[in-house]
């Protein structure tokens, strides 16, 4: 199954899209070990200048690595919210990541991103 999803970064306006691979079961176990490896960089470093752009830069070579294999065609960044994402991850500077669904007029007027979304319930998933 394709499951579209979105990567959002607080304070950036880039929006990651990749359309395959979006479940949280298969995204979430790449995602929480990358993120808690970059806060203890940053950490280490007392390097914050920038970290929302470090970080949508490093979530896309993650990604392109993990789940493109010989296709990066599916892997995008981009302004807009793409109507066809079944789930949308955002990553909080506070360290906090919420996996979102879209409901359904998240497909109709996608560009209000997570207005249009509730967060997921464990039973969803």
């Amino acid at each position: 199954m394709a499951t579209p999803f979105h990567i959002v970064v607080e304070n950036n306006p880039a929006i990651i899209f990749a359309s395959r691979g979006g479940n949280p079961a298969k995204v979430l176990p790449i995602l929480e070990p990358f993120l808690e490896k970059f806060w203890q960089e940053r950490e280490t470093s007392g390097e914050h200048a920038d970290t929302p752009e470090c970080l949508v830069a490093q979530i896309v070579v993650r990604f392109g690595f993990e789940i493109c294999e010989d296709d990066f065609s599916n892997l995008r960044v981009g302004i807009h919210f793409n109507p066809s994402a079944e789930y949308l991850y955002y990553v909080g500077l506070d360290q906090a990541v919420s996996t979102w669904v879209p409901d359904v007029t998240y497909q109709q007027r996608p560009d209000a991103g997570l207005a249009h979304c509730h967060p997921l319930q464990k039973t969803e998933a």
